[in-house]
């Protein structure tokens, strides 16, 4: 006597009540800002006569007036301009004291490696905005203790609020906040590479300089795609450390950075549309920036797979 099987009942939509919390939560918090956000680009308010009374203010569509107005706002582009010298000096300087930091922690002669870790780590963890307050006081001649001791030793004070130094000061807090996040990264590669490839450079006679450049940092190459690409993303929307510096010193202007822009122009000037229309060209640039360069990292892989 045979029993028949029961049906599994709801089997088949099992997945997809499994996802549909964290659907919602993305569509409420992610895809319907970003929809709202670009609807409002594309609006204006018309104001008739004085501005005054009822129906006096309405929103009107806009069109393309916003983007245009945003492409040819001398501000933005001189933002973006400031931008992209901070990142020049943030992306090598970072990137390359994370690799260095991962392939010391790699090597067989660190002691303490699980302290020096966490040690290089840890100033990911704080907030953006503490750090750029705990900096920026360093930076204050009158409170700060190395402006003391360079008194005391009558050597130069530069003035790291002004001029060019500037870059360099808060370039200082993005490289000290993200090099332990992308060296976690790089660490974290490194260790995943067979021991039998290092034994094997070993009996060939490489030298500890040799199997770091010529092995582990070749094998590495996806990681270090991959922070650069959030250290581009990052850069391209700097905004606690101008900002959170910016009650310190008169050498930084309201519109700094780009998204210094866009908070100026929608909580200062109260023009919600056109910043709405810059945050959609950032986000845009980003976007670009970032295929672009994922495109070309993805092409030279293959190529030199190929060879």
């Amino acid at each position: 006597m045979t029993t028949a099987r029961r049906r599994p009942y709801g089997v088949k939509g099992a997945p997809y009540a499994f996802l549909l919390p964290a659907t919602i939560l993305f569509a409420l918090f992610f895809a319907l800002p970003i929809g709202y956000a670009v609807y409002l680009s594309f609006r204006k308010v018309h104001v008739s006569g004085l501005g005054l009374g009822s129906g006096a203010r309405k929103e009107v569509w806009a069109g393309l007036e916003n983007y245009t107005d945003a492409v040819t706002d001398n501000e933005l582009l001189d933002g973006a301009l400031r931008v992209l010298g901070y990142g020049c000096i943030v992306v090598p300087v970072m990137l390359g004291l994370a690799l260095l930091f991962a392939l010391m922690l790699d090597s067989d002669k660190v002691r303490f490696a699980p302290f020096t870790r966490l040690a290089i780590f840890l100033p990911y963890a704080i907030p953006g905005v503490v750090a750029a307050l705990m900096w920026g006081f360093l930076y204050l001649p009158d409170v700060s203790p190395f402006y003391y001791l360079l008194q005391k030793l009558h050597m130069p004070q530069p003035n790291l609020l002004d001029g060019g130094p500037l870059y360099l000061a808060m370039a200082n807090i993005a490289v000290w906040g993200g090099t332990g996040f992308n060296m976690i990264v790089i660490y974290t590669s490194l260790q995943s590479i067979p021991a039998e490839v290092y034994e094997a450079a070993k009996l060939d006679g490489a030298t500890p300089l040799q199997i770091a450049l010529k092995i582990k940092i070749p094998m590495v190459a996806p990681s270090l795609v991959l922070t650069f690409f959030f250290s581009i993303i990052a850069t391209l929307q700097v905004f606690n450390e101008p900002m959170t510096l910016k009650p310190l010193t008169n050498s930084l202007p309201l519109t700094w950075s780009p998204l210094m822009n866009v908070y100026a122009d929608a909580f200062r000037k109260g023009d919600i549309y056109q910043a709405a229309s810059e945050a959609v060209i950032i986000a845009l640039a980003t976007l670009v920036l970032s295929f672009g360069f994922l495109r070309a990292a993805n092409r030279r892989q293959k190529q030199e797979a190929t060879r």
